[in-house]
């Protein structure tokens, strides 16, 4: 029975067309097969393949016809039908005998051959998923390189010697795979771009003292003609080493660093961009990770990089005008809504991202759009939808290359090719599949768009243009400024003046200067819907001018026109948002996602998130962990900052706020300062084996923290409590110190984190005078200390600074503890008129230091009847009946203690509603003044006689009635 009458059933199942022409090839193989003797299994399975990959494929039916035993030993072995794992090419070419170059060459050009057939087969045949067939791919490349590369590498010694590096171990050079090759994504008919790079200069001992520049640039060369050149066989890979730094008029290989000069001081912004897939595919790989960790640096910058946007926007519009002038539009690599555009929507936010989220440091595309996805950074549906057109998009533009084993993207126009192309991914007809296709392509360029915001024309303000670039008359300009709502256009105009003619800007180089072009128009045409354009054009202008040495926040704003008309409503709103933008100029990103930026978070969402944030940092990195910390920080001001400014959250809730962001934060610096002393020293005695996270040490908030009031600019008042039963035993760790020196140098270390001054700022100033013996006193306090210095030692004053101390994180068995401290020294029997004289007089020569004498305002803190005033009754109310009304110890915030002095009858109710008014009044006009940038002074207006009322409830709680006439 012959093959094709075996075949007969698959053959008429393709279509008509394709029928003739196979039926002719499988008849002429049938021959072939004869002669040689040969047959192969007629299996279901395989009869099935057969017909499927040869309509399917001109490449592997000529590759069959000409090389019949190629697929009689692709079958016989078992590689078609089986999956190969990872080291199967290597394996397969070390059994290869090899003499000369000539013998290198053709022999992996057959093997080439062979497992080309073999992919192309699986592929077709639908036995491998679309992973498989990109990774088997990349696998050949890299094991023909790495194979040829260690034989010409050994022949080259031979003949001239052997480069040596500095330690005197021999010298290989390191190869690059970038793009598809790098990210094991290589597509069928790919070409390979590479680089190649080695570690040391030096000079050959032969009779020509060939440098190793010159050893290295010839062996480079011979590796691309062992793997380029076109012969009888064919060609290994089509190799392209233009992608080198200089491109063609480069050196065709540098040394490490040549090429880290070159990528720090004159790589453009394009090679960033080709570097994210970069990986090593041959060579020293020891120190090929010496390179590698250099281009990383350069790839991921450590701020967010918003200048990518108008690089890949630019590069793609290239790419598509060039498409049209050749009339390719029809490019399922390079088209609209092709294969190029999935990629630049997961590698911009790569580039702009990717060096503060180390999650989307990865190569392949189909984890960074997952991961997108799962940051929101692309709605999920989207993220979800381009990985399944990238999927489709890579099939159809491998079975195009299968076709004939041609580097080629463009749809066939060809009747017979189409529907071949059609069938092989299962379609009834190139229709069908048309159909199909325009639809993926047209998802994805939508949200290409959506992303880069191509399809939208730059309508550019023609006022605010000129403007900014000030081309017309100055009376013309003028108008302009009257029109757009200036009060004092001539002001405004002069300010304009100034900032361009600022150092700052005139050092911007031609790039950010474009980008300032783009983004002043822009903000001088939002300017008159604000109620101030004046003062907000005065902010923004020296918020740019103190930020204008990173011109990727500018890039932010330019690209982002809703994150420019939230920053302009900000600032409008609040100098404070304005210089807290200046200092921390990080915090541009919140402004683009207004959801978030308007919602602060819970205390569990912040534990969260912080944690989250620290998970990549190393336990023993003290410097990356601090600047994250100071990061969440900012961040997290800013949100409660922004809800407070459009009235989103009420004052109460604004210290809430801002107290749970401290408490998050200081809880983490005591684990990791923990970690960091444990790694080192080991743990304390019964330490290793406790249940509590950091055992024996526990940190107190006073103040506002611990009446969880803090404000913008609060700092935190602290106490660290210790304990052990013996401060002289020792921890058992590698570096062991007594127990004493252990939690001493823990307090030290907390304290170093949060009030140490880095670029990124201080992380909270820290007011520690509140410890036992003040400055003067150790940092660190046993409990037991702690409590007896309280009933023995303390002043007044340091019993009502108790009346807000609150554990904050550690140890709960002393947090037990130092609740029943608390409640036992404010609960000591006292003196009800001493305590009062002694309050009211330490108050009075406070309110004569420090409150302000300005004419006509009101000093909500330290003025008569403000705040000091109302905290000062809330203490001394407490000290005073704690002992009969032990509830009085269990809340720590003045409104909280006021309710309660009121539920036990120790103040009139009306008494109490208007001092809890006047409170929260006061703390709120303290919050509005510190977001304008102003000290807590008020005007007297403002305050409308409150501050007379308080005044007269000071004189009934605290001044002693007269006695005698």
């Amino acid at each position: 029975m012959t093959l094709n009458h075996d075949l007969q059933a698959e053959l008429l199942k393709l279509p008509e067309d394709l029928q003739p022409p196979l039926a002719a090839n499988l008849q002429q193989w049938q021959e072939k097969l004869d002669a040689l003797g040969q047959a192969l299994p007629t299996s279901p399975e395989f009869t099935a393949s057969l017909v499927k990959v040869w309509a399917s494929s001109q490449f592997v039916t000529e590759s069959c016809l000409r090389l019949p035993e190629l697929l009689v030993g692709l079958v016989v072995s078992g590689d078609l039908s089986g999956h190969y794992a990872e080291p199967s090419y290597h394996n397969q070419l070390k059994n290869l005998t090899v003499a000369d170059e000539t013998e290198l060459m053709l022999k992996l050009r057959q093997f080439r051959r062979r497992e080309m057939v073999r992919i192309a087969w699986r592929d077709l045949a639908g036995w491998a998923p679309l992973s498989e067939t990109l990774l088997d791919l990349s696998r050949l490349a890299d094991a023909c390189i790495q194979y040829a590369l260690a034989f010409l590498y050994a022949q080259a010694c031979e003949k001239r010697g052997t480069p040596v590096l500095a330690d005197g171990g021999p010298q290989q050079m390191v190869v690059l795979g970038m793009g598809k090759l790098g990210a094991y994504e290589l597509n069928y008919s790919s070409d390979i771009d590479l680089i190649f790079a080695y570690p040391e200069d030096g000079v050959l001992a032969d009779r020509k003292a060939t440098t190793y520049g010159e050893f290295f640039t010839r062996l480079c060369q011979s590796l691309v003609k062992v793997l380029d050149e076109i012969t009888a066989d064919g060609f290994v890979f089509r190799t392209d080493i233009r992608l080198r730094p200089y491109g063609d008029s480069g050196a065709v290989i540098m040394t490490f660093d040549g090429m880290e000069h070159y990528y720090l001081t004159q790589a453009r912004e394009w090679e960033r961009y080709a570097m994210i897939k970069a990986r090593q595919v041959a060579g020293d790989f020891v120190m090929g990770a010496q390179l590698m960790a250099m281009l990383k640096a350069f790839v991921y910058r450590r701020y967010l990089d918003y200048g990518a946007f108008e690089e890949l926007r630019s590069l793609k519009m290239q790419i598509m005008q060039e498409l049209r002038r050749k009339d390719r539009l029809d490019n399922v690599k390079l088209g609209a809504g092709g294969i190029r555009e999935v990629e630049f929507i997961g590698q911009a936010f790569q580039l702009i991202r990717g060096g503060t989220e180390k999650s989307l440091q990865q190569r392949g595309i189909l984890d960074v759009l997952q991961r997108l996805g799962e940051l929101n950074l692309l709605t999920p549906t989207d993220a979800g939808q381009l990985i399944t057109a990238y999927g489709f998009l890579r099939r159809a533009e491998n079975h195009i290359q299968q076709y004939q084993d041609k580097q080629t993207h463009d749809l066939p126009t060809n009747p017979l090719a189409q529907q071949s192309l059609a069938y092989s991914l299962d379609f009834a007809d190139w229709t069908t599949f048309k159909a199909t296709l325009d639809g993926v392509r047209a998802q994805v360029h939508g949200v290409f768009e959506q992303v880069f915001s191509l399809s939208k024309p730059e309508h550019t303000d023609a006022q605010g243009q000129q403007l900014w670039q000030g081309n017309t008359d100055e009376a013309d300009l003028l108008g302009q400024l009257q029109e757009y709502g200036f009060a004092d256009p001539q002001n405004s105009l002069t300010l304009i003046k100034q900032f361009k003619s600022a150092a700052p800007i005139r050092r911007l180089s031609a790039k950010g200067a474009a980008v300032l072009d783009r983004l002043m128009p822009q903000l001088l045409a939002a300017l008159p819907a604000l109620i101030n354009p004046d003062e907000t054009l005065r902010r923004v202008l020296g918020l740019f001018e103190a930020v204008a040495g990173r011109t990727v926040y500018l890039s932010l704003l330019a690209e982002n026109p809703d994150a420019l008309a939230q920053l302009l409503r900000l600032i409008s709103a609040s100098v404070w948002v304005c210089d807290y933008l200046a200092r921390y100029p990080i915090l541009f990103d919140e402004l683009l996602d207004p959801r978030s930026l308007f919602a602060p978070l819970q205390k569990q969402d912040l534990d969260k998130q912080l944690a989250d944030m620290l998970a990549t940092v190393d336990s023993q990195d003290l410097e990356q962990l601090m600047i994250v910390l100071r990061q969440f920080k900012q961040q997290q001001v800013l949100k409660v900052a922004a809800a407070d400014i459009m009235g989103i959250i009420p004052l109460m809730v604004v210290s809430d706020y801002l107290t749970t962001i401290a408490e998050s934060v200081v809880a983490q610096v005591l684990e990791r300062a923990w970690l960091m002393l444990t790694e080192k020293h080991g743990f304390p005695p019964d330490g290793r084996d406790s249940q509590h996270t950091t055992p024996g040490f526990a940190i107190l908030g006073l103040g506002k923290f611990g009446g969880i009031e803090l404000g913008y600019g609060s700092d935190l008042d602290l106490v660290f409590l210790c304990d052990y039963d013996n401060g002289l035993e020792m921890t058992d760790g590698g570096k062991p110190v007594s127990c004493a020196q252990f939690y001493g140098r823990l307090g030290l270390k907390v304290r170093h984190i949060l009030d140490t001054n880095l670029l990124s700022g201080i992380l909270y100033e820290v007011d520690m005078r509140l410890r036992p013996s003040g400055d003067s006193g150790l940092l660190v306090t046993h409990i037991k200390t702690y409590h007896d210095y309280l009933r023995d030692q303390a002043w007044t004053w340091e019993h009502q600074a108790l009346v807000r101390g609150r554990f904050i994180a550690g140890d709960d068995c002393l947090k037990k503890g130092f609740v029943s401290l608390r409640h036992d020294i404010l609960s000591l029997p006292r003196d009800t008129a001493a305590l009062k004289t002694e309050v009211r007089e330490m108050r009075e020569k406070m309110r004569q230091a420090l409150a302000s004498k300005e004419a006509g305002k009101f000093d909500l803190k330290q003025g008569r009847g403000g705040i000091a005033d109302i905290e000062f009754m809330v203490q001394f109310l407490v000290l005073a009946h704690a002992a009969s009304h032990p509830a009085l110890t269990v809340y720590t915030d003045n409104v909280r203690l006021l309710e309660g002095l009121g539920k036990h009858g120790l103040m009139e109710e009306t008494t109490v509603a208007a001092l809890k008014a006047a409170y929260c009044t006061y703390r709120d006009l303290g919050h509005k003044l510190a977001l304008q940038g102003s000290r807590a002074l008020a005007d007297e207006t403002e305050v409308a006689g409150l501050d007379q009322s308080i005044g007269a409830v000071w004189d009934e709680v605290m001044v002693l009635p007269k006695v005698g006439p």
